[in-house]
């Protein structure tokens, strides 16, 4: 489904947030104090889109970013190394390698900013707990 502005849309399973749910007109820079341990919000309940955020890579690994790291380095300056050095370089990538392969694997993915009918807003919604109203 692609989301866009002002689409209607309703929750396609029910959600569970958890955490430390706070007062929004509470200090930025203090800890905040939970006022609920839970919110319970089901499926079927209807809202609008307010704002589409995304599409969202899925945060790198350091295994990833090690990856993306060496094989640059090889392709700017594996001519000029020696050897030995190449080969332990193509070790090292070749161990990392399947970290890469799983991160081009996960789809970009689109989140949402959804006014819900009962007044509340849940930010950041990933598309695929959303469907069309």
């Amino acid at each position: 489904m692609t989301l866009r502005e002002g689409q209607r849309v309703r929750l396609a399973a029910d959600l569970r947030l958890t955490g430390a749910v706070v007062a929004a007109d509470g200090p930025a820079d203090e800890e905040p104090d939970a006022v609920v341990g839970s919110l319970s919000l089901a499926a079927g309940t209807e809202g609008t889109v307010e704002r589409v955020h995304g599409p969202r890579e899925h945060e790198q690994s350091h295994e990833v970013r090690e990856y993306v790291r060496l094989t640059s380095l090889r392709d700017d300056f594996g001519h000029q190394m020696p050897p030995a050095s190449r080969q332990q370089l193509e070790e090292r990538i070749g161990e990392l390698e399947p970290h890469w392969l799983a991160h081009r694997e996960q789809r970009a993915h689109v989140t949402a900013r959804v006014r819900l009918d009962n007044g509340f807003v849940l930010d950041d919604a990933h598309e695929a707990v959303l469907t069309p109203a």
